[in-house]
């Protein structure tokens, strides 16, 4: 059986790949308005980041508090979010991003500025991140895993951020 990927999400524990249910927008504005605590995955591949080993389910329900890092497989050549962030692109200041915890991954890109304050935009709980290099992964050659390795950009939860390096 084929199953298309459109959504990625990075967890302490695991990589997961599916499509989130019912999204009536991009993932970055669904993000931040999702009110529920739980957003449900079709056809969701969880890959343990310890082991390796995968978990295939035709629903998850994923605690939006746990997510560390997101991202949306779609062309965005026609996308508001990347036209927004081409013109920006002066206006961007390098990071590096750090999530402590059970799982110590760093990750460094392009921001806009304060983006990941609390008070920016008032009630955004996700920022984007541009190219994004991720480290603190143990990548053993794992298909999946490499996905996250050549990522257009990232959107990254503010709530799990330990540490910033604002480097401008």
């Amino acid at each position: 059986m084929l199953t298309i990927v459109s959504d990625l999400f990075l967890t302490d524990s695991f990589l997961i790949k599916g499509q989130v249910e019912n999204k009536y927008t991009r993932l970055s504005q669904l993000l931040d308005e999702y009110r529920k605590f739980h957003l449900k995955i079709r056809n969701a591949t969880l890959v343990d980041l310890g082991t390796q080993d995968r978990i295939q389910t035709p629903l998850l329900h994923i605690n939006v508090d746990e997510i560390i890092l997101a991202h949306e497989f779609l062309d965005n050549a026609g996308d508001p979010l990347a036209a927004q962030l081409a013109d920006d692109q002066d206006d961007q200041h390098r990071v590096r991003v750090f999530y402590t915890g059970n799982l110590n991954v760093e990750i460094s890109g392009n921001v806009r500025p304060n983006s990941y304050e609390a008070g920016d935009r008032a009630t955004r709980r996700f920022f984007v991140m541009k190219e994004p290099e991720v480290r603190g992964l143990n990548f053993r050659g794992d298909q999946d895993l490499k996905l996250l390795k050549d990522l257009p950009y990232a959107i990254l939860n503010k709530s799990r951020v330990s540490y910033i390096y604002d480097f401008n």
